[in-house]
């Protein structure tokens, strides 16, 4: 099948059996299972629909992955589609979660507890880190231009990261400068061809 062509999901119940199966294997960091499932695996979207489909499920209200399954459930199968998306996606890790808070519970004070928890943090961040050097390569198509994205997303960095800005006003401002970069761009390209 050509990268380019995305296959679809087969039905409503292809669609929550996946992602109860994403939902099941994302545990702390998403990312990087979402991406090689969605693209590699099932080849649902190109690596340039899932980079800016997750721009839009990050900005979203609510947990982004959950915001993803939504659009792609509604893609292709409208609204009965997003919300077989959405059961998968919290069916089994409510269940799960709650299962493990009552557990959680009788050892929170253990070392060993928390140790484990503190690993697996380490591992969440070293999957998100290799999902985004993954998905540099699907800048190049981008409007903006690699150059422009890097320097966003340095500025975002800094601006979060380093200054401890509010995310809030990161977004409208940084996030509200790149929209109008981006839109002046498109503009500017649209314009020979009218």
């Amino acid at each position: 099948m050509a990268e380019d062509t995305p296959a679809q999901p087969r039905s409503k119940t292809d669609l929550f059996l996946s992602f109860t199966w994403l939902a099941l294997q994302g545990f702390g960091g998403v990312l990087a299972v979402v991406q090689r499932e969605l693209v590699e695996k099932k080849r649902w979207m190109t690596r340039e629909q899932f980079v800016e489909d997750w721009a839009v499920a990050q900005i979203m209200p609510g947990p982004n992955v959950v915001n993803l399954s939504m659009m792609i459930g509604g893609r292709y199968f409208g609204l009965p589609g997003a919300l077989a998306a959405l059961a998968g996606m919290l069916t089994a890790p409510l269940v799960i979660v709650l299962l493990l808070a009552v557990l959680y519970g009788s050892v929170a004070e253990q070392p060993m507890a928390q140790n484990a928890l503190r690993g697996m943090g380490a591992v969440a961040a070293g999957l998100i880190t290799a999902t985004g050097i993954k998905l540099i390569a699907a800048l190049d198509k981008n409007a903006m231009g690699m150059t422009v994205c890097i320097g966003l997303a340095v500025l975002t960095f800094i601006a979060i990261g380093l200054l401890r800005w509010p995310l809030l006003w990161v977004l409208l401002g940084i996030g509200g400068a790149a929209c109008v970069w981006a839109y002046r761009v498109l503009k500017r390209n649209e314009e020979p061809q009218a």
